[in-house]
């Protein structure tokens, strides 16, 4: 059986199909770190962290924020079960610099539950994430602020 030459990738959330596109390429923010799937991958379930996915048709490489589910990768197709998921060009970035600014507020707060802190740190890695890919329209691969603060966990 030959190898497949390109990956159909499905993008759901519970919303949604946000994406169903033939690609080359995908690389995927996995719980246990980002992860890349090229045609003919060996199948798995991973769990999925709040980051970036990016897919790559030929020479362009498109950006989509995603946070949590899980996705699952067969040697022809990556179905990615997203609680949220947003292409930079549905992204409100005047929404997403606010959630940055109160979660930043929140996390400086001196008192407060470890509940409390978590919940904040998880808005402030969903902003982040949602600022980086709609900044990413046209733009090369970057690292930033948010594998800092998913190492700190």
């Amino acid at each position: 059986m030959a190898l497949p030459t390109t990956i159909e990738l499905q993008i759901v959330t519970p919303d949604k199909l946000v994406l169903k596109e033939n690609v080359d390429e995908v690389e995927i923010p996995g719980s246990q770190g980002y992860f890349g799937v090229l045609p003919g991958h060996t199948p798995l379930l991973a769990g999925l962290a709040v980051g970036e996915l990016w897919y790559r048709k030929g020479q362009e490489k498109t950006y989509v924020s995603i946070a949590f589910g899980f996705a699952e990768v067969l040697p022809d197709r990556v179905t990615v079960l997203a609680r949220l998921a947003e292409r930079a060009d549905d992204i409100d970035i005047e929404r997403a610099e606010a959630a940055r600014a109160r979660a930043e507020k929140r996390l400086s707060g001196a008192q407060q539950s470890a509940v409390d802190y978590e919940r904040a740190r998880t808005a402030l890695l969903k902003s982040l994430a949602r600022l980086n890919v709609s900044s990413r329209i046209g733009v090369g691969p970057r690292t930033g602020g948010m594998k800092r603060l998913r190492n700190q966990s």
